[in-house]
């Protein structure tokens, strides 16, 4: 009965999300279809659609022009979203790999954490187009600035939430295993690590959405091909279908990205929630 209940919750769930979008969709078409709204600010979704279409297909150059190009940019849209997929996947996944260990770190010795953790905050409470422009003096407008933009922006959140975690662990519990025989190691491995688990995911799910967000910041220069620079150009160029187009594409990618690290979270740590 339990189980039965949780899923009718589910489905009903399900359904109020997709009457919700219908209804979004249907205003959005019944006001661009009035005319309410000048086209140049608000396409109507057949022109999205026609402009997400044209971004994933081969079409004419221009009406009448038989020259062939690529999706826009000479890339295909889905190209654009790989490109970004990866700079987050080196940027970010170098800020997960580094930030629990540094949070430990922290976590587990107050003199460490007394000489970073100013200079972390500080870093964190930085907006990514406040250095951007550093960045790219620094390594150039390839790929290389970008990827430690979207690190500077997911290594903060990782740390300060593996920092929370260890300092949340109740020291009894860390006496009871020292009283055992557990040497330091033991300890942060044994008990720390699992305890804080929880916190690292969070803090992961916050880090990744964070970067997420400062794709188009990253991409502001030479970022073709990237969601967000082809977003950013679109904008530019005044294709409003386009830019919408993209901007849905960066949101649901932003959903998915979210399920695909709550879905880990509740493999790793069956037992949240539930104690």
């Amino acid at each position: 009965m339990l189980r039965a209940g949780r899923g009718g919750v589910r489905v009903r769930g399900i359904v109020v999300r997709v009457v919700s979008l219908a209804g979004f969709v249907a205003l959005w078409w019944a006001v661009s279809a009035a005319k309410l709204v000048d086209a140049q600010f608000l396409p109507t979704p057949q022109a999205v659609w026609h402009a997400f279409v044209r971004a994933n297909s081969r079409h004419e150059l221009a009406p009448g022009v038989p020259r062939q190009v690529r999706g826009e940019q000479n890339y295909f849209l889905w190209e654009h979203l790989v490109a970004s997929l990866q700079r987050i996947g080196i940027g970010a996944g170098a800020a997960v790999l580094l930030g629990p260990p540094v949070g430990f770190l922290l976590g587990t010795s107050r003199a460490v954490s007394a000489i970073v953790e100013p200079y972390l905050n500080f870093l964190r409470m930085l907006p990514p187009l406040g250095y951007i422009g550093l960045l790219i003096v620094w390594f150039g407008i390839g790929d290389t600035s970008k990827d430690w933009l979207l690190f500077l922006a997911a290594f903060p959140p990782i740390v300060i939430s593996t920092v929370a975690g260890v300092q949340g662990v109740s020291q009894d519990r860390v006496n009871a295993a020292r009283s055992l025989g557990a040497n330091r190691l033991q300890v942060i491995t044994r008990v720390l690590f699992p305890s804080t688990l929880p916190e690292i995911i969070g803090g992961v799910r916050v880090a990744i959405g964070f970067a997420w967000t400062t794709v188009v910041a990253a991409e502001l220069n030479n970022g073709i091909p990237g969601i967000g620079g082809l977003a950013y150009l679109a904008g530019q160029q005044l294709n409003t279908p386009l830019t919408v187009a993209c901007i849905i594409v960066i949101g649901l990618t932003a959903l998915a990205l979210d399920a695909v690290i709550k879905w880990i979270g509740a493999v790793l740590v069956p037992w949240k929630g539930r104690a």
